[in-house]
């Protein structure tokens, strides 16, 4: 009895450890960006604001055009949805329900794009960009990106799910590839195709690299590059960067918030109901 009482209270204390390992930074930065100045620079730290500071989000949203980048952020991201939507789906489905010679190799392929660093690529790829005349445009910074070696691998492995009667019942009442894909395969994908969505909206939204090498002007520069210049305009006090951050973060938040049913639905999925 004495045993199992110290496991629970190990594994509580763990689970608070754990929690704050990984929630303590997001605190932090939720608190310096309501906080004054001399509050976040107070010793010892203060842990609670008095009042909310909404005056750093404004001059946040001020300082670096914010409203601007942040629409680049978006053209980008959309883009980038729109371009692997339309890439790995015909691809994941060929790979799942078709045999043609050479497809393992192909497929063997597209893995091993997933083992190859982007900033290896960078280089060639902005003097390709130079060539092509399409550096500080927005097309440089979604092209690169719109096949994504994992999301074809995930959403393969999803389709192969799906029973061969039921398309070939579908074949029977002459449905054509483009009618099964559309009104068989994609409802039963939704939760692994909104998982890849997710996925691919977070690593563009915070790509910082790719946006700061491949473009040398603001004009479709994107949110991860302006928002560390807060910190170069205000190095005294934390208070206007961490509003920056949180302006950052909260659109991540929000997409995460509504597509997290699906991202369960996605690892948890054994077959057709």
């Amino acid at each position: 009895m004495l045993w199992k009482v110290v496991r629970i209270i190990a594994r509580v204390v763990v689970s608070i450890l754990i929690v704050l390992v990984f929630a303590g930074p997001f605190y932090w930065m939720v608190l310096t960006a309501f906080q004054t100045a001399s509050e976040a620079l107070s010793i010892p730290p203060q842990f609670w604001v008095d009042a909310l500071r909404w005056d750093n989000f404004v001059e946040a949203f001020d300082r670096v055009n914010f409203g601007h980048f942040a629409l680049n952020s978006a053209i980008v991201t959309g883009g980038t949805l729109l371009g692997q939507f339309v890439i790995i789906v015909p691809a994941a489905y060929a790979f799942a329900r078709f045999r043609f010679p050479g497809r393992d190799v192909l497929f063997g392929v597209v893995l091993a794009t997933m083992m190859i660093p982007g900033q290896l690529i960078f280089l060639p790829v902005f003097a390709m960009y130079a060539k092509m005349g399409l550096l500080n445009t927005h097309l440089s910074l979604i092209l690169p990106f719109v096949a994504s070696g994992f999301g074809i691998f995930l959403l393969r492995q999803t389709f192969m799910r799906v029973p061969d009667s039921l398309l070939e019942a579908a074949r029977l009442d002459h449905a054509s590839e483009f009618t099964i894909i559309r009104r068989i395969m994609l409802p039963l994908a939704k939760p692994t195709i909104v998982t890849i969505g997710l996925i691919t909206f977070i690593g563009t939204w915070n790509n910082y690299f790719f946006p700061l090498v491949w473009t040398t002007t603001d004009a479709v520069r994107t949110l991860p590059v302006a928002v560390p210049r807060l910190e170069a305009l205000d190095e005294i006090a934390p208070t206007v960067v961490m509003a920056g951050n949180m302006l950052l973060v909260v659109p991540i938040l929000i997409v995460f918030l509504l597509a997290r049913r699906h991202i369960i639905s996605a690892f948890t999925y054994t077959g057709v109901k």
